[in-house]
């Protein structure tokens, strides 16, 4: 049983998808339950995109020591060497260097000849092993690339120093047939590949980058990249929890594993899935809330007679029934800790204090907190841990079905004086925008809006998603509470404060690249 390295590139790849932003704080907290998964290598960012992102890179790579931190770069000594400044404190540095390989990227892109991106990629692995003690190079758009140049390219970055080559289907172009040819191809014909692993990461345009994935490492590949829940670029990336239980329930025909701590796998989807916004589908496998329901009776009367008739993976296994200890509104901060410690959340003191009054306030509304109600808490607060602008105080809301609908908002400013202000809508959430963008100033694009329940019951916490464009900036915002209206409120201001962030500097947008 062979061990495959797994590579998430949640927090760069994944954070391209659009919509997607994480703030400083919340790349801390994916990286750290990354960590808690047990997945080998986190690319953490693109260092020399922009000061935030480098920031958030220097920070993960300073603080996570149970996995080995790498940022991207081009092949640019600029990039490199920014690079370094950002990982050198991390336990194991490694740097992830790309270029496009195929005809179209190196003609149309690049506009560099074959022999150029040879020689710029040979010199740019040379350079950069001069300080990371692991370079991984990446041939962007491998999967449309001739293969012969692949081999000649991929011989000469390995004994420039390179020790992972990375063969992406960036487009999401291939079948499973093509790249099981394509990695064998490579380790048959280049001389020096038993030096090196072979890696492979796949995007999802046509549905397969799963499916791939597992073909690949079929055909030798020893390093999987991919994302949770498979979110990036266009239609996303290989789902790396489908994967990891791939491997583990197929054990006898793909003879790998990987060293992920797979009763992690849910926990990490609905943290990823809260603060990307990116809902995970009832029916997605392994961490969908459908994926071990049965409503047909034959199947029920299977599954309760033996699980495995129709079960092939069994709940525990992905961490979906660990043990829960019901908190409600006699517990205390202590407990109120331990619960939030178990669900893989760090909070400081103050932070501690803040979420624990939010729990009580809703635990007076609600007969049972539930974890999905704490970590929705959670998730508020680490949305909101960027420097904030405006905060929402109160909010009326007049309706009636042949009224037309008022909003009356109070916020609370950047100078800290209270503001309130009154507009009217087409319907109650458009009241409530209208009355807040005029307060604020500025125009607000909303683009997108989505409202879900944490869980079941007329008690649920509400959610509420917003994308939207202001001023220039496309953000996203999420908001938590019993009412729907109040929480389409914090959604709108989490938004608009993130945008004021990155206006003042502060949370810098990291330049997207497709590898």
């Amino acid at each position: 049983m062979r061990k495959v390295n797994v590579f998430d590139t949640t927090l760069r790849d994944g954070e391209q998808a659009p919509g997607v932003n994480f703030n400083f704080d919340e790349k801390m907290q994916i990286a750290s339950q990354l960590e808690r998964l047990g997945v080998d290598i986190i690319e953490a960012g693109f260092p020399a995109s922009s000061n935030g992102s480098f920031e958030s890179v220097k920070n993960i790579a300073d603080t996570v020591k149970g996995s080995s931190v790498t940022g991207l770069s081009r092949t640019v000594t600029k990039d490199i060497d920014t690079a370094w400044e950002a990982l050198k404190g991390g336990e194991e540095p490694r740097l992830h260097i790309f270029i496009g390989t195929s005809p179209i990227h190196m003609e149309h892109k690049l506009r560099m000849t074959p022999e150029q991106v040879i020689e710029n990629s040979v010199e740019a692995v040379k350079h950069a092993k001069k300080k990371f003690p692991h370079v991984q190079w990446s041939a962007e758009d491998a999967c449309r690339s001739d293969l012969d140049f692949l081999v000649k390219i991929i011989e000469k970055v390995i004994d420039a120093g390179a020790e992972v080559i990375n063969l992406p289907d960036t487009v999401g172009y291939v079948t499973q047939d093509e790249i099981r040819r394509l990695f064998r191809y490579i380790k048959e014909n280049v001389p020096n590949s038993d030096k090196a692993i072979l890696s492979t990461h796949c995007h999802d345009d046509l549905g397969m980058a799963t499916a791939n994935s597992l073909a690949a490492l079929e055909a030798g590949a020893g390093q999987v990249e991919g994302t949770i829940n498979g979110i990036g670029e266009r239609a996303g990336n290989a789902s790396l929890e489908e994967i990891a239980v791939a491997l583990k329930i197929r054990n006898d025909y793909y003879k790998a594993e990987t060293g992920l701590t797979l009763n992690e796998i849910k926990r990490t989807s609905t943290m990823i899935s809260k603060l990307s916004g990116m809902m995970v589908p009832s029916n997605k496998a392994v961490v969908g809330d459908n994926a071990f329901a049965h409503e047909s009776g034959i199947h029920q009367d299977g599954v309760l007679k033996n699980s495995s008739t129709y079960e092939i993976i069994t709940p525990d296994l992905v961490g979906v029934n660990a043990n829960r200890m019901v908190l409600g509104k006699l517990s205390g901060l202590h407990a109120f800790k331990n619960k939030i410690e178990s669900l893989g959340y760090q909070a400081s003191e103050e932070e501690l204090k803040k979420v624990f009054k939010e729990f009580k306030s809703l635990a007076d509304k609600k007969s049972e907190i539930t974890d999905e109600d704490i970590m929705a808490l959670m998730s508020e607060e680490k949305a909101g841990e960027s420097v904030s602008y405006y905060e929402v105080q109160t909010l009326q809301v007049n309706y009636g079905t042949t009224n037309i609908p008022t909003a009356t908002v109070t916020l609370k400013n950047p100078d800290g004086e209270t503001i309130q202000d009154a507009a009217t809508g087409s319907g109650s959430v458009e009241a409530v925008y209208q009355t807040i963008e005029r307060m604020i100033g500025g125009h607000a694009d909303l683009k997108d809006y989505r409202i879900q329940s944490i869980t079941g019951g007329r008690d649920a916490l509400a959610e509420v998603y917003v994308l939207m464009d202001y001023e220039g900036e496309e953000v996203s915002g999420r908001g938590t509470a019993n009412d729907v209206l109040e929480a389409s409120a914090r959604a709108y201001i989490n938004a608009i404060n993130r945008a004021l962030n990155y206006q003042d500097g502060r949370d810098l947008q990291a330049e997207k690249v497709n590898v």
